[in-house]
């Protein structure tokens, strides 16, 4: 290497030199923006062309090195559509692109940020801090299909009423009741018909004779409420001999704005049976269907009692009373949203104005295989490039940390620390160029 070389030489590192101190100032300079991911400089040596013995080293080539799967502290916020990714992956964001009628619009290239603190804007659209809006999924609550793909929306998300068809119920009816039952009593509450509705004269009868179960509140195709008021009769006790399994009927009350023992009790038309050791034999059918039920001027066209596996059983019970287990019912009435929650699987559940939780949204989540070769710009979002491969939809077995939001994966110690070893390389390259001046004003000399 002559003279020249080596005032060439010093002046790439310069510029390497320079460039990593460029990529250390802006490192620093996001040390508290949210998702940032620090951008290190790697050295590559352009060695100039020699023999195995005479190799001399050339120019230096200073490359970004991004640190897109290092990630940041996950810390905890206080707004709850902030969100923070476990593991690998990128939400998936677009920019807005205009606004029309006063509303705005979106969409253009989709991009991929780590940036979660997504707040709603005035059209309850899901906007981070860098201007990127949250796409998705948007999901019908009352069903959880999907209504639409793209930015996630929750301005226009409200739950309609839904009638009452399916009732989860178990329990454990007393082997023994605390009343006397039909096996040992005289039909005359069912008018001489065992297993038939009760009318309303006979109801002081029929309560004495049969033991309360749940109460439920059903809801009508428009939402309102009615109570569902039941009570469980022994028909018949198991006989091990014979073997007859002991029987149970059903019935709830047609009036809810009476006492018990002044309404008609309607039997929903099921045996329920059961063998000597507690276990239910019948009726087969699960839910088990109990057809159409009339509350006050209501009727409700078909409701089913889903009782699952081993739900009903009539095990021994010193207070002869109905232990239940479990009471749920499908039904609610009309809701608007009052709050959400970022769920660990990606879904933003909305807890609604009558108590009802469903999923309204799924978060876009991308995985690359290259997360590193991703193209960066000036908001933090990350550009698909051919070295990145193409995005793979899902978290693939990352999580989601509802309000939260990850931190930045720059250490300022470490910054400061090659800082320091940058410039002293800096200052290195220029006392080469001031050696190989003077080397040269000594030459020029010399012919003097």
């Amino acid at each position: 290497m002559d003279l020249f070389s080596a005032l060439q030489t010093s002046v790439s590192g310069l510029q390497a030199q320079s460039y990593a101190i460029s990529n250390i100032s802006g490192n620093i300079a996001n040390s508290q923006t949210t998702g940032f991911k620090r951008v290190d400089t790697s050295f590559v040596d352009l060695m100039n062309e020699s023999t195995p013995k005479r190799e001399t080293s050339g120019s230096v080539l200073a490359q970004s090195q991004l640190t897109n799967t290092l990630a940041g502290n996950i810390v905890a916020t206080t707004v709850p559509t902030n969100m923070a990714i476990s593991g690998t992956g990128f939400f998936t964001v677009v920019q807005k692109t205009g606004d029309a009628n006063g509303a705005s619009t979106l969409g253009g290239t989709t991009m991929y940020t780590r940036r979660g603190d997504f707040t709603q804007d005035k059209d309850g659209y899901l906007v981070n801090g860098a201007g990127g809006y949250l796409t998705g999924t948007n999901l019908d609550p009352k069903t959880g299909q999907v209504v639409s793909t793209g930015p996630v929306q929750l301005s226009s998300v409200s739950l309609p009423a839904q009638a009452t068809t399916t009732i989860t119920y178990a329990a454990n009816l007393p082997a023994t009741p605390a009343t006397a039952n039909y096996a040992s009593t005289k039909d005359d509450t069912f008018n001489g018909a065992a297993g038939a509705s009760v009318t309303a004269a006979n109801a002081p009868d029929f309560v004495s004779k049969s033991i309360a179960g749940p109460s439920v509140t059903a809801y009508t195709a428009t939402g309102a409420p009615l109570t569902l008021s039941t009570r469980w009769a022994k028909m018949k006790d198991a006989d091990p001999a014979s073997n007859t399994p002991a029987t149970w009927n059903l019935f709830y009350a047609s009036d809810p704005t009476v006492s018990a023992t002044a309404s008609a009790w309607q039997n929903v038309g099921q045996d329920f049976t059961f063998d000597s050791t507690g276990k239910m034999l019948g009726p087969a059918a699960n839910p088990v269907p109990l057809g159409a039920i009339t509350i006050g001027d209501y009727t409700f066209p078909s409701v089913s009692l889903n009782i699952g596996t081993g739900g009903l059983t009539q095990y021994s019970d010193t207070s002869g009373a109905v232990t239940t287990n479990k009471l749920t019912q499908d039904g609610n009435s009309a809701g608007t949203l009052t709050s959400v929650d970022v769920g660990s699987d990606g879904k933003v559940n909305g807890t609604f104005s009558n108590g009802s939780v469903a999923a309204i949204a799924t978060v876009g989540i991308a995985q690359f295989a290259n997360s590193d070769g991703l193209k960066g710009d000036t908001s933090g979002n990350y550009l698909q490039t051919v070295d990145s491969g193409p995005p793979l939809t899902g978290l693939n077995g990352s999580t989601l940390s509802g309000a939260s939001i990850e931190q930045s994966n720059t250490d300022i110690a470490t910054e400061f620390s090659k800082m320091i070893v940058t410039q002293q390389a800096y200052s290195a390259n220029t006392r080469v160029m001031s050696t190989a001046q003077t080397m040269m004003s000594d030459l020029l000399n010399v012919i003097r």
